[in-house]
């Protein structure tokens, strides 16, 4: 018991002292701290935008090309639906008209 008494004073002063600390030394060594620290923040938030613009652009791209493999795609669906389609009605009207493939 008195080694975890002894342990819990130990922290509680350790966590004054840093807090006063804090608390002393914070309005001396904040402002250089945010003066040093705003062009760092500006630039990352420069680059963030940079890199969203250019995600979208690739976004843009990448929705572009997917429509145009659709729209290849149901070009060739309904092509090789007019072949099979116009097939077997073309072997029907010579089967019915004997005379259309003699010359």
């Amino acid at each position: 018991m008195a080694l975890l008494d002894e342990l819990l004073k130990r922290n509680v002063i350790t966590g004054l002292a840093i807090g006063i600390g804090v608390t002393v030394l914070g309005p001396i060594l904040l402002p250089p701290l945010v003066r040093a620290a705003k062009p760092a923040a500006k630039a990352a938030i420069k680059s963030g935008l940079v890199l969203l613009e250019k995600g979208r652009e690739t976004l843009a791209e990448l929705g572009e090309m997917t429509e145009d493999i659709v729209a290849e795609a149901k070009a060739e669906l309904a092509q090789e639906a007019d072949s099979v389609a116009g097939t077997p009605s073309d072997a029907m009207e010579g089967a019915s008209n004997p005379t259309q493939g003699v010359a």
